[in-house]
């Protein structure tokens, strides 16, 4: 099976609503053939990239993914919405929910020899936001054993991203500590802070500058960019209404159709 091919599955997985059996199909056998699989699967969507979204940002994530780093994956356009928020998902595609800290650039981070600093990450960014991102697997099975580059290749297992109000001249400083709490018709799940994200959600900006200069393109301005779970991931069905709170920087709704 060639990567096209695996990345026409997945496109047409997700478009679908179906699932891959991990059995039929050749796994990558490197991280850069897995991410040569998202960048077939994204360029068949016929779909603009809004930002990307962060994965594997907690010691959890990166202990049930069995890795020590980040993953990163574009966040689609058709993909990604405004709170509150009605939408549809897919059961079979055993979806999660996951709350995190997100931010809007205001200017480039373009590809270049020298490496990026906090400060040269926290000068770019616009606006800070409240989110929550929905993700799950086109593989049969869930998200569970996959390891990190079928997820990468799986679009980086996004499902759908949802964020708050945008706020402008928000102290960074203060991520790692801001408090968020996740619920669930109601009911309290996850709870954590930024800190969970890289020790700072600034770090993984900075993570991820970095990691697409090495890559030769850099960042845009106006991309958005969602840095990992503070909340771990709860499990989420048809039905359910979700509510993260995030303090002073608002409330993000999601109801599932």
């Amino acid at each position: 099976m060639t990567n096209v091919t695996l990345a026409r599955l997945l496109w047409q997985a997700r478009e679908s609503g179906t699932v891959i059996r991990v059995e039929d199909i050749e796994p990558p056998a490197s991280d850069d053939e897995a991410h040569a699989i998202q960048d077939a699967a994204v360029a068949l969507s016929g779909h603009p990239a809004r930002g990307f979204k962060i994965g594997s940002t907690s010691l959890e994530a990166q202990r049930a993914l069995g890795t020590d780093r980040p993953g990163a994956a574009p966040l689609l356009a058709p993909f990604v919405h405004d709170s509150p928020a009605a939408l549809a998902i897919v059961p079979a595609h055993a979806p999660f929910v996951e709350a995190e800290f997100a931010f809007r650039l205001g200017h480039d981070l373009p590809a270049r020899s020298e490496p990026y600093t906090r400060e040269d990450a926290a000068a770019a960014v616009a606006g800070v936001a409240g989110a929550i991102e929905i993700v799950g697997s086109r593989f049969a099975g869930g998200l569970s054993g996959k390891g990190r580059r079928l997820v990468t290749a799986d679009f980086g297992a996004n499902i759908a991203f949802v964020s708050g109000t945008w706020h402008t001249g928000f102290p960074l400083e203060q991520l790692p500590d801001h408090p968020v709490r996740m619920m669930i018709d109601g009911e309290q799940r996850g709870v954590g802070t930024g800190s969970r994200a890289l020790g700072d959600p600034l770090n993984v900006l900075v993570w991820l500058a970095n990691w697409q200069s090495a890559r030769g393109h850099g960042l845009k301005t106006g991309q958005i960019v969602s840095t990992g779970t503070c909340t771990g991931l709860d499990p989420v069905a048809p039905g359910n209404h979700v509510r993260a709170d995030f303090g002073s920087l608002g409330i993000v709704e999601i109801q599932f159709t």
